[in-house]
């Protein structure tokens, strides 16, 4: 049978090695419950540690998918609400034209009328230079505040104006002002400043062919709506989506970093008891001997 000698400095170490095995487990519990996360530095748990940071990016990308679409819907409100303005305003000027074109009218009203039309295509105007943000809706991708210049020419950067709101989904959130009014020399003012003429000299024929583009103008703005509806339904569910994803990337994060705090509260509760014990039991072991007082 082997006999193994036990010391007293055998006895000692051991018993202040667990007394501080027990000490840093009550410390780390208390820090737990003090910050109320289980990762407080990534030493704590490597894996979660990695995992947590692949929540966060993900969280981060969301987010800015989620500001992306946000925007976009603004934009797009902002240019549904000019457009059905543009319409109204076109629907008027059709009436105009349209009165105009009646072989009883007398000078003096078709004057009114010219006055009108010319009233309305300045209204029109700014309408077509309505911004977001401090950029025109129609201007495309240009740096300047306007998409039309004080005489209807476009002077905005025709390009899409698009914002991604998910992985690899970009949608177009702006409409070319050149396809609502036209292009430069026979857009949607050219063909008011020619209205407007025609009416004033009582030119049945330019009132006729000023009905006939208004009506085509008229035709411009509203399929001009009908894609802006579609852009929007399209950036709304991207972001409901994203609101959606929001909550369960949180909900993912907590459950790696965030303490349970109920069983936190169980474990400083045991863990003290245990180290309160040990110091008592570490107590009652240790007890000073003649040899002690010797030294």
């Amino acid at each position: 049978m082997v006999m193994i000698r036990v010391t007293q400095n055998m006895v000692t170490n051991r018993s202040l090695t667990s007394l501080q095995a027990g000490l840093d487990r009550l410390a780390q519990t208390q820090e737990k419950l003090s910050t109320g996360k289980n990762l407080n530095r990534p030493s704590d748990s490597p894996t979660d540690a990695t995992t947590s940071m692949r929540i966060r990016v993900q969280l981060a990308e969301t987010q800015q998918h989620v500001r992306n679409a946000q925007n976009g819907l603004g934009w797009l409100d902002v240019t549904d609400t000019t457009l059905s303005g543009m319409a109204d305003n076109l629907r008027r000027v059709s009436e105009l034209a349209l009165q105009g074109a009646n072989a009883s009218i007398t000078g003096t009203t078709s004057g009114a009328l010219a006055t009108e039309v010319a009233q309305i295509r300045e209204g029109l105007l700014a309408q077509a230079n309505t911004t977001y943000l401090d950029r025109p809706i129609f201007g495309g991708v240009t740096a300047g505040s306007e998409a039309f210049d004080a005489s209807g020419a476009y002077v905005g950067a025709d390009a899409p104006v698009q914002r991604s709101v998910a992985d690899g989904v970009k949608v177009r959130i702006d409409v070319s002002g050149t396809t609502v009014v036209g292009p430069n020399g026979a857009n949607l003012f050219d063909d008011l400043a020619a209205l407007e003429n025609a009416l004033r000299l009582g030119d049945k024929a330019g009132i006729q062919a000023g009905i006939s583009a208004i009506t085509d103008r008229q035709r411009a703005v509203s399929d001009a709506q009908a894609a802006v509806g579609a852009s929007y339904n399209r950036v709304d569910a991207a972001e409901r989506k994203g609101q959606d994803a929001l909550v369960t990337l949180r909900s993912a994060l907590s459950e790696v970093e965030d303490t349970d705090l109920p069983k936190a509260m169980v474990d400083l509760q045991m863990h003290e008891v245990a180290y309160q014990a040990a110091l008592a039991s570490t107590a009652r072991v240790m007890q000073p001997s003649l040899v002690d007082f010797l030294r």
